[in-house]
């Protein structure tokens, strides 16, 4: 196997059905340089890991053509300024075909300034094009509209076309044919024109309105497979077929137009009905992307200029006024306001940024006016990277979906033996060819693989796209569906359960008050990169104390630090440091053993020689620690912590949040072999940690959950990502994973009760038993074709139900 593999998501558009999906997985998997093909029918996406060094994007899209399906590919334009020559036309050619692998064509025109890019569905190059542009002397401005919303519009437009043109024909059919039957129109009714009137109305709703059904059907069984449009293809197909033979005279009995027309005229309300349902499963994903800024006002020549967001490069200065978006990921370089980031991370109370801060695009500036230094764009930004991981995990199949696929590879095949066998049974018991192609035709357009398609990746994209908004950030439906397994969670202190950054907890004067003691210690301790200083300064900062100057500074390391504040000399720093200076800490003395024994840091801090008071500093806990762990047990959970911490100062923390098994003294690398002694156990493991020490660990794990910062979310390791840091986010992860998996349970029942119940009915199964009622026994074509219809639909508004439901599951699995 390669080295390095690259994972992409393309979109493919033309399946009718699970079918299909598998059809397309076979036929890309045969690429040479393709490792892995998976295709996800509910959001029509194909996710391909491949050797990059042998693939060619030409070649998939030839090989997904060849099955008879289509790969989404959208074209972006540019005007383009700074060309000289036509020269420079091909040199911009070259060069974007140079950097941008996975451009498919790129094409200059000089004589009109005009850059074409085509490339595939979700790809979003735009913004590193132009950046690429401008390092290289040109200007592109980008002319592009929603081409996805353009193509989804079109082809919306002609199966509402084809739908409208399936009404008008197939209503006024099957009220004149109902009619007949029941004897409403009298002798004339039955005039040979009349069947003749019949053809002219069913014959546009089968080649027109039908035309995908009978498209689909030969591509599928010139791919070696059966799917649903082979079903109503045949179906619709005999019931015309045999009416054109009676028509003509070669056999006696009642014509079956309205039938055919009916059968697929349904099917293509319901097939459209199911589309719109589908696309709303992907809601998440649309909301995500339009957070993105579509401007953004830098610093340019002394003046703020408005530009498009793709044209912002690395290391510009962008200013947001109050209420504006942040349009990229960057460093504030002036000024403080709250930033709403509740929309990525899950965070409901704003953040307060200032100097130094880091702060996200598409997060939301509250009053204040923020100076950033742009640090990520385009595809490198948290937002683009959060919209990647959830496509690609809503593109992966969860184990479950193993059942259904191999339920729907035989399913097919099985309809046609039941529906030939239904035939010859019902004909050669003397109930006549009619009655026998009645049954035939039930059964085939009662069958539906759709639904068991659908029943899975439905609820999997709804489920996760749920969790995106929440900053729950499933890689894969793997860990969504083991999510709802595990029987413990191993907590890692540093970073996860506390901040993972000292705090200032104490502020002790010995003469004085708290404000000048902490003055004082700030004052000297600007001047240090220490984290322990630097948490000394913020905390003077929270308070709004006033800096005061300093001078003479000099840092001891491991020890403290020393300067000149006011005329004053000032120390800070350990104890063991302020004794060898010769200060006396008798009169503190009990003081520090009280803060050394709650395993605090001490400082301790002297001006001109006289002690004026300690300061104690601590890894402090999360506020959401303590309930979090309490939430976990509540479920059955079995809650451990793991930490580097000798035992004391790791049981003091435990006792805190309420954890009673606590590995204690173990270091980074030896944290994974601690996770398989649990497993060893017979116990399903999450390991929750902050992705970088403890990857090793987040590996072995069941599921690994990785603690994000919102600014670095793309955690390889780990199964689950929580943007925003908030301990709470495991609960809910494990809620929403047991939440989705119960809808996938209900959909995969529904849709094998529907077809075990439904199927014998077609076929005949009631018509000799007492007392059922009339419309089972003798179940025509047409309810079966609706049956059909609403089966999946219902699936489909099963998982929708998912964005609202209560997924909070206080106790069991």
């Amino acid at each position: 196997m390669p080295e390095t593999l690259v994972t992409r998501v393309y979109k493919v558009y033309g399946m009718s059905c699970a079918n299909c999906a598998r059809a397309i997985e076979r036929s890309v998997s045969r690429l040479e340089s393709v490792e892995h093909a998976e295709v996800n029918f509910a959001n029509e996406t194909l996710q391909v890991e491949y050797d990059p060094t042998g693939f060619s994007l030409q070649s998939l899209r030839d090989r997904i053509s060849k099955a008879g399906f289509e790969i989404g590919w959208t074209q972006s334009s540019f005007k383009l300024k700074g060309m000289s020559c036509s020269n420079c036309a091909s040199a911009v050619e070259r060069l974007l075909k140079r950097k941008f692998p996975d451009l498919l064509e790129v094409e200059v025109q000089f004589a009109t300034e005009q850059l074409a890019i085509t490339y595939p569905e979700g790809m979003n190059p735009e913004q590193e094009v132009v950046s690429a542009l401008q390092a290289a002397g040109y200007e592109a401005l980008s002319q592009n509209q929603d081409h996805d919303q353009v193509e989804r519009k079109r082809e919306s437009q002609d199966q509402k076309h084809k739908l409208t043109l399936g009404l008008a024909f197939s209503i006024p059919l099957f009220i004149m044919s109902m009619g007949r039957d029941f004897g409403v129109f009298g002798e004339w009714s039955h005039a040979a024109w009349v069947n003749l009137l019949f053809l002219a109305l069913a014959t546009p709703v089968q080649f027109y309105t039908g035309l995908d059904f009978l498209n689909g059907a030969l591509k599928s069984l010139r791919n070696g497979v059966a799917n649903m449009d082979v079903l109503v293809a045949m179906g619709s197909s005999v019931a015309y077929g045999y009416s054109i033979v009676v028509l003509l005279g070669f056999l006696d009995g009642h014509v079956y137009f309205e039938t055919s027309a009916a059968i697929i005229t349904l099917i293509k309300v319901g097939k459209l009905l199911e589309s719109q349902a589908k696309g709303r499963t992907s809601e998440a994903i649309k909301s995500l992307m339009g957070l993105q800024s579509k401007m953004a006002h830098i610093e340019r020549g002394g003046d703020v200029i408005a530009v498009p967001i793709e044209q912002v490069r690395r290391g510009d200065v962008v200013r947001v006024r109050p209420g504006e978006s942040i349009p990229v990921d960057g460093l504030v370089l002036e000024g403080q306001s709250s930033v709403d980031e509740s929309l990525l991370t899950g965070e409901s109370m704003p953040i307060v940024k200032q100097t130094g801060d880091e702060v996200i695009g598409a997060t939301l500036n509250g009053e204040g006016m923020l100076r950033i230094e742009a640090q990520k764009i385009g595809r490198e930004t948290a937002l683009a990277q959060i919209i990647r991981l959830v496509e690609m995990a809503q593109g992966s199949k969860a184990p479950i979906q193993a059942l259904a696929d191999r339920v729907s590879t035989y399913f097919v095949p099985f309809v046609l033996v039941v529906a030939i066998g239904a035939f010859l049974a019902w004909w050669m018991t003397g109930f006549g060819l009619t009655t026998a192609l009645v049954r035939l035709v039930a059964v085939l357009v009662i069958a539906c693989p759709c639904a068991l398609g659908l029943a899975t990746p439905t609820a999997i994209v709804v489920g996760m796209g749920r969790g995106a908004l929440q900053g729950i950030l499933f890689r894969n439906s793997s860990s969504l569906e083991i999510a709802q397994h595990l029987d413990g969670v191993v907590l890692d202190k540093t970073g996860t359960l506390t901040w993972g950054k000292p705090t200032l907890t104490n502020v002790i004067p010995k003469n004085g008050s708290e404000t000048e003691l902490l003055q004082l210690a700030a004052a000297v301790e600007q001047g240090s990169e220490h984290p322990l200083a630097k948490a000394v300064v913020l905390e003077a900062k929270t308070r709004q104390i006033e800096t005061m100057a300093l001078s003479n500074f000099q840092a001891v390391p491991g020890l403290g630090v020393r300067g000149q504040v006011n005329g004053s000399a000032i120390l800070l720093g350990s104890p063991r440091f302020l004794t060898g200076e010769g200060i006396e800490l008798e009169s503190v003395s009990q003081s520090i053993e009280d803060l050394e024994r709650e395993q605090k840091t001490v400082m301790v801090l002297s001006c001109d020689g006289e002690v004026k008071g300690l300061l104690g500093l601590a890894d402090t806990l999360k506020p959401t620690s303590k309930e979090a762990v309490s939430q976990l047990k509540a479920r059955g959970l079995k809650v451990c912590m793991i930490t580097g911490d000798n035992r004391q100062t790791a049981e003091a923390i435990a006792r805190e949040v309420g954890i009673a098994d606590v590995i204690s003294e173990v270091l980074p690398e030896d944290k994974a072999a601690e996770i398989a002694k649990l497993q060893q156990d017979g116990l399903k493991v999450a390991m929750v940690g902050d992705g970088i020490n403890d990857a090793p660990a987040l590996a072995q794990a069941d599921v690994g959950i990785a603690i994000g910062t919102g600014a670095d979310v793309a955690m390889e390791t780990a199964g689950v990502t929580l943007v925003g840091g908030k301990l709470s986010g495991i609960v809910d992860a494990i809620d929403l994973s047991r939440t989705t998996m119960r809808f996938i349970r209900q959909n995969l029942f529904w849709a094998f009760f529907y077809n075990v119940i439904l199927i014998p009915i077609a076929a005949g199964a009631l018509f000799l038993v007492p007392g059922a009622p009339w419309f089972l026994r003798e179940l025509h074509p047409i309810a079966a074709a609706a049956a059909m219809a609403f089966s999946s639909i219902t699936v489909v508004l099963n998982s929708l139900r998912l964005k609202t439901a209560a997924i909070h599951l206080p106790s069991g699995k």
